[in-house]
């Protein structure tokens, strides 16, 4: 063990327990991942909605994307690090319960007020998925990471898709209120399959404290450049993503386009052409290295708002923008994750927690400012933003050469 790794660790804690990594609970994984995500997107196509009921201009609706990437960056914080401290699979289903009562909320709320509480609730809670990628990541083979991470993340990217996809018909057509009814119980559904499938899967250092595991995400921090750049440069990519999705629906009811929630919905099934590309991600990151990838897939992102600036008053250039930007903003996601997980293993939640807390902040600035070059400027200044931000990544991506893999 390095001295940086054994900062991270109490003496005596004992090694993990090898469990099998099945291709069943892979799949199981992957589902799990997918479903409790989709509660992030829920929204985005539905915002138009949501903003008719209760009487509120698009920059304030808009807040609704905001607060709930926000939240999930709060609950990232929170909960994420006791992953290395709390039985995994207890800490799972107690937080899906948690997430079924913060649904429900969503559904019941009278106002508007009461609405971005239970949307900020929604992300606190929801934060499942960012303890199963790095619990994969765990019982996967050390050579056998990046397919592995690939295969788990495929679920959680289909899932924010079809989350859009069937947000956007159910929003149609019995309102957007039922979307959060119905996901409460699908949330009831996983919270049953996990607590049958999940293996009980211990923390490797059980005696370690709350307040050192907090302090710890703070040597993480200083002690680990490339999780810095890394971390900085996923949250400008999910931002450029976020500030895209949150003003699609505004977009494309507008003309050219005069169209409804269904249709911005519907553009999520055209991102599962990026989703599909994960696992293949994640194998590219094993055999060329994770920092090539993230370059490359950072760059086909730039691309993609170049074709959405110059052709997305076009149907056939919009589609062939949202396939580039999903294709390109999965890749670095993959290969990023990969990248963070062979820093220091015994602390892969922790590593995760620095890297989602700031990816997510990354796209509540993002939704905030969509919403800002939406009500200035509209699509264009849209597209300059998703540009500028994009240019961020890929200029701290240009110094981060540290990366053990890449």
């Amino acid at each position: 063990m390095n001295q940086t790794e054994s900062s991270y660790n109490l003496s005596g804690s004992k090694p993990l327990p090898s469990l099998e990594l099945s291709p069943g609970l892979i799949w199981i994984l992957a589902i799990g991942a997918g479903a409790s995500v989709a509660n992030l997107y829920y929204n985005q196509p539905l915002l138009v909605e949501m903003g008719q009921t209760f009487h509120v201009s698009a920059s304030r609706i808009g807040n609704i994307s905001m607060l709930t990437q926000l939240g999930y960056a709060v609950g990232m914080f929170i909960f994420i690090p006791l992953g290395d401290l709390w039985e995994r699979r207890k800490l799972i289903t107690h937080l899906l319960g948690a997430v079924i009562a913060s649904l429900l909320a969503m559904f019941i709320a009278p106002n508007i007020l009461m609405l971005e509480a239970a949307s900020f609730a929604v992300g606190i809670t929801t934060v499942v998925p960012q303890l199963i990628v790095p619990l994969a990541a765990q019982l996967a083979k050390p050579q056998e990471q990046g397919r592995v991470v690939g295969l788990v993340m495929s679920g959680l990217f289909m899932g924010i898709l079809l989350a859009r996809l069937i947000s956007g018909f159910i929003g149609f057509i019995w309102g957007w209120r039922t979307m959060y009814l119905l996901a409460a119980g699908l949330m009831m559904i996983l919270m049953l399959l996990l607590r049958i499938n999940l293996p009980k899967c211990e923390p490797e250092n059980k005696q370690i404290t709350y307040i050192s595991l907090m302090v710890s995400l703070g040597k993480l921090i200083w002690e680990q450049p490339v999780l810095r750049r890394t971390s900085f440069m996923g949250g400008m990519l999910f931002g450029a993503f976020s500030l895209f999705w949150t003003t699609l629906a505004f977009f494309l009811n507008k003309p050219p386009y005069s169209l409804g929630s269904n249709v911005a919905g519907l553009f999520g099934l055209v991102g599962i052409v990026g989703a599909l590309t994960a696992p293949y991600a994640g194998r590219l990151s094993d055999r060329k290295g994770p920092r090539t990838v993230a370059g490359a897939a950072a760059g086909i992102s730039f691309l993609s708002f170049v074709i959405l600036g110059i052709l997305g008053q076009h149907l056939w250039g919009l589609i062939l923008g949202v396939i580039l930007l999903d294709l390109g903003i999965q890749g670095a996601q993959i290969a990023n994750q990969t990248q963070i997980y062979t820093l220091l293993p015994k602390a892969r939640n922790r590593l995760n927690a620095v890297y989602m807390v700031t990816y997510f902040i990354g796209g509540a600035l993002g939704s905030a400012l969509g919403v800002t070059l939406w009500s200035a400027w509209e699509w264009q200044g849209v597209c300059w933003g998703g540009l500028g931000l994009v240019l961020l990544s890929l200029i701290i991506w240009k110094f981060n050469k540290k990366s053990r893999r890449g």
